[in-house]
């Protein structure tokens, strides 16, 4: 199994320049920025990147400490879905085309992808490791500086569309077939990661 942890940074939420991060625990990274946007859109690309950028058949787990990044890629995505991308109050889904991108990267990739919630600023290492690229990728991009930085490639221009900000990828190891899907979340009753992220839509 693949196991990922993913974040992202805002350095004024909402509007200030944002980061994302992601690490493979077993070697690898990614981190990119954008001008301004909030910390949601953040975690969410950090999120789809880390999917597209680890295809094939090997279970996929995802550790995050955004309970809104999780829920929307594997619990609200569904009934948004039957209802034609609407939430229960009628109302438009927030940051729609990086949650459509999610459920398009999860549905096409062949082994399944599952989440976890951790908790943020709590000793973990690889959560520790992805806010401090996603915080130093948010400040590239407040300092005009907009990359996506690959661990041993290139950095290259961030594209202004959130949805987008994807420009390699990274191979996933050969492992056992397994068939695709969302998996269970993961997530403790208490608690909560970034404060300024969470639940704040309606579902």
């Amino acid at each position: 199994m693949i196991t990922v942890s993913t974040d992202g940074s805002c350095l004024r939420n909402p509007g200030g320049a944002i980061g994302w991060a992601w690490v493979d625990h077993a070697g690898g990274s990614a981190a990119g920025g954008l001008a301004s946007g909030t910390n949601q859109i953040a975690e969410l690309m950090a999120v789809l990147d880390a999917i597209t950028s680890h295809p094939g058949p090997e279970a996929l787990h995802i550790e995050s400490d955004s309970l809104y990044a999780i829920k929307c890629a594997s619990v609200w995505v569904a009934g948004w879905r039957r209802k034609g991308w609407r939430t229960a109050s009628g109302g438009p889904v927030q940051n729609l085309a990086l949650v459509q991108g999610i459920d398009r990267a999860i549905a096409d990739r062949h082994g399944p992808v599952t989440f976890a919630w951790v908790r943020g600023h709590d000793g973990d290492r690889f959560n520790e490791q992805a806010d401090q690229l996603a915080g130093q990728a948010a400040r590239e991009a407040r300092a005009g500086r907009p990359t996506v930085t690959r661990l041993g490639g290139p950095a290259t221009p961030a594209t202004a569309d959130p949805a987008a900000a994807r420009t390699s990828t990274v191979a996933a190891p050969a492992g056992r077939p397994a068939p695709g899907g969302v998996g269970a979340v993961a997530a403790p009753a208490a608690g909560r990661g970034h404060a300024a992220d969470e639940l704040d839509v309606l579902f």
